[in-house]
């Protein structure tokens, strides 16, 4: 019987299927459930795994896409264009199928998920299914930012995993502002207050990314709390590249960006490679070009800029004027192929009466433009999210759902 094949053949049999199938093998037997959780076995599969990554070969490649409030895993052809769903990602305590997630944020393999109604926090490593849930300090609150990050330490020392949260916002006349930064440590499962007195300010809807443990945002001078309802009229507000960084657990200095945004241009995020930094920008009110660029360099206090990676003119390809919305516009590149992938919604009625549907916009050099329907979004406030996933060996400790 296959269950009891010697420990190094059923280590090299069980390290070829791919994660989405783990689940199953999880529950063939006891053996190979001890098996599939044992670190040898996880680092063996996430080695393969890491190595087709790197291989520029390759026809397709996976990123995790948060899609209706759901965590799945989804192969990508850049060839023949088409985004496919295959399967969710593995996870003992089924976080995919009885919870809904509202945002996911990538750090080394693990995901730092907050579910829909925003009340709880989730790390999740979707290759051995451990989760650790984590309880607010006092209270979280709808306006919340967060990142994971981790402290560098040397090469094999075990590496202390961190989250921040953090509020900012003047959220009513009665309350005024609300100024709240905390990191949680998962090694010790507490919670500790961080004194940070920003001149900036990061926006709700800009997603923080994670590289090499610390996190990156756009960011912009703050405003005065007079002016601040007038930002719509302001036409030149300071605008930056901020980290956080976990191992001094502060922000860094203010970082140059290739561009100068307004109000309203769509400015987003990604990574590359888990090694560097790729920023999409487009303007609004008339411009429709789509600009990426890639970092060169990137540290907490310091970044480089390469030559723009891509410049694409979207209304000749989509037939009207056509922005990225400023809180959409996830997106990924294939730097081999010169290829970005957004996500967004289609442009038809944008009521919240009626559906819509997800689109990953594909586009490339010399006109090239491909649209990959994602299916219905019945919630039109549920924009889609995509983020790299590379699987990893790392452990953290496992508690129940609350």
């Amino acid at each position: 019987m296959l269950s009891n094949l010697p420990r190094d053949l059923a280590e090299e049999v069980l390290s070829r299927l791919p994660v989405t199938s783990l689940r199953g093998v999880r529950s063939t037997c006891k053996n190979w459930n001890r098996l599939s959780t044992n670190r040898s076995f996880t680092m063996k599969h996430i080695g393969k795994a890491k190595a087709a990554a790197k291989n520029y070969q390759r026809k397709e490649f996976q990123v995790v896409m948060t899609i209706q409030y759901r965590v799945c895993l989804f192969s990508v052809d850049l060839l023949n264009p088409s985004i496919e769903r295959i399967g969710k990602l593995v996870s003992l305590d089924d976080v995919a199928d009885r919870v809904e997630i509202s945002k996911v944020f990538h750090c080394d393999g693990l995901l730092l998920c907050v579910t829909k109604d925003r009340s709880s926090l989730v790390v999740w490593n979707p290759c051995s299914g451990q989760t650790t849930w984590i309880n607010p300090m006092n209270s979280y609150h709808k306006l919340d930012r967060y990142a994971l990050g981790h402290e560098k330490k040397e090469k094999y020392s075990l590496r202390s995993y961190k989250v921040l949260r953090f509020l900012d916002d003047y959220v009513s006349r009665v309350k005024g502002l609300l100024r709240e930064f905390e990191i949680y440590d998962l090694n010790s499962d507490s919670w500790k207050v961080v004194d940070v007195s920003p001149d900036w300010d990061i926006r709700y809807h800009q997603r923080g990314v994670s590289l090499m443990g610390n996190t990156y945002w756009f960011a912009h001078q703050k405003l005065p709390p007079a002016v601040q309802g007038q930002v719509r009229v302001i036409s030149d507000i300071p605008d930056f590249l901020l980290c956080f960084d976990f191992t001094t657990e502060s922000f860094g200095p203010r970082l140059p960006l290739p561009f100068h945004a307004f109000y309203g241009d769509t400015v987003t995020l990604s990574s590359v490679r888990e090694e560097h930094l790729a920023v999409l920008f487009q303007q609004c009110g008339g411009w429709y070009t789509v600009k990426i660029w890639i970092s060169s360099k990137i540290e907490p206090n310091a970044v480089s800029w390469n030559k723009l990676f891509l410049a694409v003119d979207m209304k000749p390809l989509t037939g009207l004027g056509f922005q990225f919305l400023h809180i959409g516009g996830s997106f990924f590149v294939d730097e081999k192929k010169k290829v970005a992938v957004v996500l967004d919604k289609d442009r038809g009625c944008r009521g919240k009466s009626r559906p819509t549907r997800n689109i990953a916009y594909i586009i490339g050099k010399k006109g090239y433009f491909k649209q990959v329907d994602l299916g219905e979004s019945i919630d039109a406030g549920c924009w889609p999210l995509v983020c790299s996933y590379v699987p990893s060996s790392e452990q953290i400790k496992q508690v129940a759902l609350p």
